[in-house]
């Protein structure tokens, strides 16, 4: 079964999408075809989503979904004109709120957007630039400013973990791929070595691992299961033998990768 969800908001959609995501997630058994409309302003942009949504609806024979972040009153008005089921996150939960705060809400579109100028769009940045400068093993110069420095074989997730809790936590989170040579000797590197107490390690299901890596190379060695269950065994008994704490990647979303390293870690978000 194929259903339409549209995620509308006033701002960049980002929590419509989060949000809505999570709740889309519990239906496994259906295939949702999602539409994110960012910046949905005015009254003229909000009708012309509407006839989207009109238009999907006919098209598919099933009601669509909308999961809305809209504050204005009056393009909430006309998105509720939509023939479909309609999710008001704000709604939801500010009107509650309202009652239990005894006051009413400013209804003010952006307020959890920050200014390019505070401190915690500053950190955010800041660890973003770091996430990027120090992929990869690219460059360790600088791995004494690092909060975390994730270690692993190859396609274990290791990026994405370090991006994400750069945006989400302004973590500065640098990461380093183990090769064959360190896993031979069961070493660290030496720009490693030293800095034990910020290594945080990743492992993966060595079948999930040889699939990611067919996509990119397939068919080599790199890729071959063999390869896999070698890199997987010894970077396991690397993490051991150095006491480094470490996590599998295999079901996980980054959202949950992150968030059980900053856990493990003990790491403090750096945002407000």
């Amino acid at each position: 079964m194929k259903r339409y969800a549209f995620f509308i908001s006033d701002g960049t959609g980002i929590t419509a999408e989060t949000l809505g995501n999570s709740l889309l997630s519990q239906f496994e058994s259906i295939d949702f075809e999602r539409v994110t409309f960012p910046y949905i302003d005015s009254e003229e942009k909000a009708e012309a989503v509407v006839e989207e949504i009109n238009k999907a609806q006919i098209e598919s024979g099933q009601t669509a979904i909308v999961i809305d972040t809209v504050v204005d009153k009056n393009i909430r008005k006309v998105i509720d004109q939509a023939n479909a089921f309609k999710v008001d996150i704000f709604a939801t939960f500010l009107k509650p709120l309202e009652r239990e705060l005894g006051e009413k809400s400013s209804y003010t579109v952006g307020k959890s957007h920050q200014s390019a100028l505070s401190d915690s769009y500053i950190a955010r940045m800041d660890a973003i630039n770091y996430a990027l400068d120090n992929d990869d093993g690219a460059r360790t110069r600088y791995y004494d400013e690092a909060d975390i420095i994730l270690v692993g074989v190859s396609r274990s997730g290791k990026t994405p973990s370090c991006l994400y809790m750069a945006m989400q936590f302004g973590i500065k989170a640098a990461n380093y791929p183990l090769t064959e040579d360190d896993m031979e000797e069961l070493t660290l590197p030496d720009c490693l070595k030293d800095r034990k107490e910020k290594l945080f390690g990743l492992t993966i299901d060595p079948d999930r691992l040889s699939a990611i890596r067919n996509e990119r190379r397939a068919n080599s060695r790199y890729a071959s299961l063999k390869q896999c269950y070698h890199e997987v065994d010894e970077v396991e008994m690397l993490f051991e033998r150095n006491n480094i704490p470490y996590l599998t990647t295999t079901d996980a979303s980054v959202e949950e990768i992150s968030t059980r390293i900053m856990a493990a870690a003990k790491l403090q978000r750096r945002l407000n």
